[in-house]
């Protein structure tokens, strides 16, 4: 549990890639941990990141059900949770009509209903004691039409959007709102969604532990909003001056199955 000397963090999706590194970013700022994911591996993530001299405790549980979310949400067991990092998510490649109907429920069920209720329910608690900082990873993807994602876009667009929705209904209440929106992340997403044989899936990306860094700092000063990387600056920046016709083909070039040897 936190100390009186330590603030408490939540961190979702924390077994690996970004989220991991965020947990890690937090343990070394000072931070205690109630860590989550769906998959065993976050208790070998919780003992790497005692070694940061962090009071760690993993939650196994699965945040695409309001269950998961009760179980991660009464493992704090009513502690004050300083930050709340929203990172957990889910990708699915391949063309919306080939994927498998409860694969994409699980993906909006991860990305979305399970993120907003959790931020629901922390979120109150924060504003109750008018202090509290919330960062959601959001994604570049939010910006552009994502043939072949269409559904994992579709989330990230929600999210980024709510972000900032939220961040102004909470304006002068001492509980600060950050999206951390990252490109393409060195991670196990790429295999996870069925993209390793597309051309985003197999080209060089931006590290996970550099796009969690961006992310924390950008949560401890309470900004808005973050994109991770001068490069996806620049696509952020572009996607906003582009019709969206254009920049759903740009993306079939991206994560067309079998684009890594078409392009």
């Amino acid at each position: 549990m936190a100390t009186a000397s330590r603030p408490l963090a939540v961190v979702t999706g924390a077994s690996s890639g970004i989220g991991f590194e965020l947990a890690k970013q937090c343990a070394q700022g000072g931070f205690d941990l109630v860590i989550c994911a769906d998959e065993p591996s976050i208790h070998q993530a919780a003992q790497l990141l005692r070694a940061d001299g962090a009071r760690v405790e993993a939650v196994e549980a699965d945040l695409a059900g309001m269950e998961g979310v009760d179980k991660l949400y009464q493992a704090v067991g009513g502690r004050q949770v300083d930050a709340l990092l929203a990172n957990a998510g889910r990708g699915l490649g391949r063309a919306f009509l080939d994927q498998d109907f409860n694969d994409i429920l699980r993906v909006v069920d991860t990305n979305v209903t399970g993120t907003l209720y959790l931020v629901h329910k922390i979120g109150r608690d924060m504003r109750a004691r008018s202090d509290g900082r919330i960062l959601i990873t959001g994604s570049i993807a939010g910006f552009m039409p994502g043939t072949y994602q269409a559904v994992y876009n579709g989330t990230k667009a929600l999210l980024d959007s709510f972000s900032f929705a939220l961040r102004a209904e909470l304006k002068d209440t001492g509980v600060s709102v950050t999206c951390l929106m990252p490109g393409a992340t060195e991670t196990e997403f790429f295999e996870r969604a069925d993209l390793m044989d597309t051309k985003v899936g197999t080209e060089k990306k931006q590290p996970a532990d550099e796009v969690a860094k961006v992310g924390f700092e950008a949560m401890m000063k309470r900004e808005g909003d973050v994109v991770a990387g001068w490069s996806n600056k620049l696509r952020a920046a572009i996607a906003n001056i582009t019709p969206n016709e254009l920049l759903a083909e740009q993306h079939r070039k991206m994560a067309e199955p079998g684009g890594a040897s078409k392009h």
